[in-house]
C-alpha cells in the first residue's frame, strides 16, 4: 500500500457531514475522487483539487473508498448495487471505510458482500456535525478488520483530529455510535426541559445555559446547541427524523440485549410529539427538516409558553 499521501482516495456523499470532511482531506494534500447523486454538491471540492467523477464505478480503482450517506439501503446501493462501484467490473477498491449511521444487521450484510468482492469493511461512524468538523473537534469510532483498520485510520484521523478508537472486529463501531446518538437525544430533551423550566421562572436562557456550560454539567454538546436554544436559530445540522430512527434502532438493540432503556423510551415518545405538532405548522414537510433543536418549540407549548429569540451573542464553544 502506498504511502497515505499518495493513496487514491474515493468519496461517495457530499451531505452536510461528507463535504466538509472531504474537504479536510483534499486540503491536506491526499489524492481524492468524489461521487455524489447531485453533482453539483460536489463541484465546490472541484475547485480545490477535488476529482469529481460521473459514475461511481470510476471509483472500483482506488486504494481507499469512503461512504457517507443516509441508510444502510443508500451504503448497498452505492457500493454494489445496479450502478454501484463494482457494477461494471465486479471490483472493489481493497479497503471501504464506512462512516454512515445504520443498523448493526445492514452493517453486517454490507460486510459480508464486500468480503465476497474482496474488499475489507470498516465501520467508521463519527462524532459532531459540520460546525464540529470545521472546528477540528471530530471524533470518530471505527471496528472491522485490525489490519484495515490500521491503513485507514491516518486518513480518518485528517477529518476526525480529536481520536479515532477502535473497538474491535465486526460491527462494534455501529453499536457504538448508535449508543452515542441515543445519549444525543436524551441530553437534547432533558437540556430543553430544564432551559425551559428555568426560563419560565424568569431565567434568561442565556444566562441560564452560560452558567450550565461553565460547570461541570456543561459539555462541547451543550455548549454548540445553546445558541440555538437562545435565538431559535433551527438551522439544520440533525433532524428529527433521523434522531427518531436512531432511537430506534437503540431500543431495538436494548430489546434484543434485554437491556431496559425506559429514559431513552421516553425520550423517543416525546420525540414523536414533535412530529404530530409539525402537521400544525403550514409546511409541515419543511418544517421536519429543521434541527431536531425545534423539538424546543413543541416542548414550550407544552409547557404553556412560546419561544422567542433573545437575540444574543452566544459562543458556540467552537471558537478557535
Amino acid at each position: 500500500m502506498a504511502t497515505k499521501n499518495t493513496q487514491k482516495i474515493g468519496w461517495i456523499g457530499m451531505g452536510r457531514m461528507g463535504l466538509p470532511m472531504a474537504e479536510r482531506l483534499i486540503k491536506a494534500g491526499h489524492d481524492v475522487s468524489i461521487w455524489n447523486r447531485t453533482k453539483a454538491k460536489a463541484e465546490p471540492l472541484a475547485k480545490i483539487g477535488g476529482k469529481v467523477v460521473d459514475h461511481l464505478h470510476q471509483l472500483k480503482d482506488v486504494d481507499v473508498l469512503f461512504s457517507i450517506v443516509a441508510t444502510g439501503h443508500d451504503v448497498q446501493e452505492v457500493l454494489y448495487g445496479k450502478n454501484g462501484v463494482s457494477s461494471q467490473a465486479g471490483k472493489m477498491p481493497p479497503i471501504v471505510v464506512d462512516c454512515s449511521t445504520i443498523a448493526v444487521e445492514e452493517s453486517a450484510a454490507i460486510r459480508d458482500k464486500l468480503k465476497q468482492l474482496g474488499a475489507d469493511f470498516v465501520a467508521a461512524p463519527v462524532s459532531g456535525n459540520a460546525k464540529v468538523i470545521k472546528a477540528g473537534k471530530l471524533s470518530a469510532v471505527v471496528s472491522g478488520p485490525e489490519a484495515a483498520c490500521k491503513t485507514a485510520t491516518p486518513l480518518i484521523e485528517v477529518f476526525a483530529p480529536r481520536g479515532v478508537s477502535y473497538v474491535g472486529e465486526g460491527e462494534l463501531a455501529r453499536v457504538c455510535k448508535i449508543a452515542h446518538n441515543v445519549m444525543l437525544g436524551v441530553v437534547i430533551e432533558n437540556l430543553i426541559e430544564i432551559t425551559l423550566l428555568t426560563n419560565k421562572m424568569g431565567v434568561p436562557r442565556h444566562a441560564f445555559l452560560a452558567f450550565l456550560n461553565n460547570g461541570v454539567m456543561g459539555s462541547m454538546f451543550t455548549a454548540y446547541k445553546s445558541p440555538a436554544l437562545v435565538n431559535c436559530d433551527w438551522t439544520t445540522t440533525f433532524t428529527p427524523e433521523l434522531l427518531r430512527k436512531d432511537l430506534d434502532l437503540g431500543l431495538e438493540l436494548a430489546r434484543k440485549m434485554d437491556v431496559p432503556m425506559p429514559v431513552t423510551a421516553a425520550t423517543r415518545e416525546v420525540l414523536q410529539g414533535h412530529f404530530g405538532a409539525a402537521m400544525l405548522q403550514k409546511n409541515p414537510e419543511e418544517y421536519l427538516r429543521k434541527d431536531f433543536a425545534a423539538l424546543a418549540e413543541t416542548m414550550a407549548l407544552a409547557a404553556g409558553m412560546k419561544l422567542e429569540s433573545e437575540n444574543k451573542n452566544v459562543p458556540t464553544g467552537l471558537e478557535t
